[in-house]
């Protein structure tokens, strides 16, 4: 495969950068004990990894899912179904994998169940356009994070069964909030990325969405104060607050914007490793947490000991590892070994 196959025609560089940026932040948030984030302290903004990642992550699946469903323009009706029938395949594809990575005991939230379940709901967002996806992504952002404090409050979810459902439907990733992720992405898409004008409202909007939300979220509420105030009031990672969904979600969209115009650049040359991290995202992801389980095993006797993990200091192995396999596959072979596994059986639905 030429040095250029990641430039193909059906790709977007800066979607695979971005792509690519997720899944190492999302590494570094399960290798690494990441540190509080204070804007003003450089040496702490390693932990805007931290949900950021997995925000990013969820943003890029809507995105992907726009692609293949016809991009800026729906694919007719027709092709329209077979594409839901081919997402509603790779979802339950997801799922047994996410099972099967639970299966194994690393200690981390594994993100594919909640990304098999937010395929399955963008099922009836495929045929919208840009206009209406947007405005179901900001209903979503700004109206679900009111919703899931009283979501969350069943004291099933603090029983072994509750603990069970929550691994076996992603609820670390909720997706009644992170539904506005998955189709902010896919409104993104519909936006037709390969315009400049899109790539600097993305960066515009987003990043003005993130300010204003971080900026709220420096305003703290009394202590002691409102429960379920407190619960929404909040960019924590993880926390499905208001100012997280909207401020990083609003990063995500910055982050991608950028990555799309440094892409038009001769940057993409220079992060082409890291491109080719983006295109094999599952790939990545999976293999990773299988080598964590197998060291785990074989080093410490226990695939669970997360603290005994991370004190093997293994992140930057393991990234560089990312980095040069994934380069040496994209240009020896080409797509992804996962990737193109799930499109050899997803390809046969008519």
């Amino acid at each position: 495969m030429p040095v250029t196959a990641l430039d193909a025609p059906s790709r977007l560089a800066g979607v695979d950068l971005a792509r690519g940026l997720a899944v190492l932040g999302m590494l570094a948030a399960h290798l690494i004990a990441l540190p509080d984030l204070v804007w003003g302290d450089p040496t702490t903004w390693l932990a805007l990894a931290d949900g950021r990642s997995s925000i990013l992550f969820a943003t890029l699946a809507g995105v992907s899912l726009g692609i293949v469903t016809g991009g800026a323009k729906p694919v007719p009706a027709a092709e329209l179904v077979t594409a839901g029938k081919r997402i509603a395949v790779r979802a339950v594809i997801l799922l047994v994998i996410g099972i099967l990575l639970i299966a194994t005991g690393v200690p981390v939230y594994v993100i594919l169940p909640a990304y098999a379940l937010l395929f399955l709901l963008s099922l009836p967002l495929l045929p919208l356009r840009a206009r209406t996806l947007w405005i179901v992504a900001g209903a979503t952002a700004l109206v679900m994070p009111w919703v899931q404090p009283l979501l969350q409050a069943p004291e099933v979810w603090e029983t072994a069964a509750g603990n069970d459902l929550a691994l076996l439907i992603g609820w670390h990733y909720p997706f009644t909030v992170w539904f506005a992720f998955l189709a902010a992405g896919l409104a993104a898409a519909r936006s037709d990325l390969r315009r400049t004008r899109t790539q600097v409202r993305l960066v515009v909007a987003g990043g003005a969405a993130a300010l204003l939300a971080y900026a709220a979220d420096a305003v703290r509420l009394p202590d002691g104060g409102d429960e379920y105030l407190q619960a929404v009031w909040t960019a924590a990672p993880h926390s499905s607050g208001l100012l997280e969904a909207v401020g990083s979600g609003g990063w995500a969209l910055l982050t991608l914007g950028v990555c799309l115009l440094l892409c038009r650049t001769a940057v993409r040359w220079v992060v082409y490793p890291l491109r080719a991290v983006g295109s094999m995202p599952l790939t990545v992801y999976v293999g990773q947490l299988v080598a964590w389980a197998i060291i785990a095993a074989v080093v410490l006797g226990d695939t669970g000991d997360l603290d005994g993990f991370r004190a093997l200091e293994l992140f930057w192995p393991f990234v560089l590892t990312s980095l040069v396999a994934c380069t040496a596959w994209a240009l020896l072979v080409g797509r992804g070994p996962l990737e193109a596994g799930i499109a050899a059986v997803t390809s046969r639905i008519r």
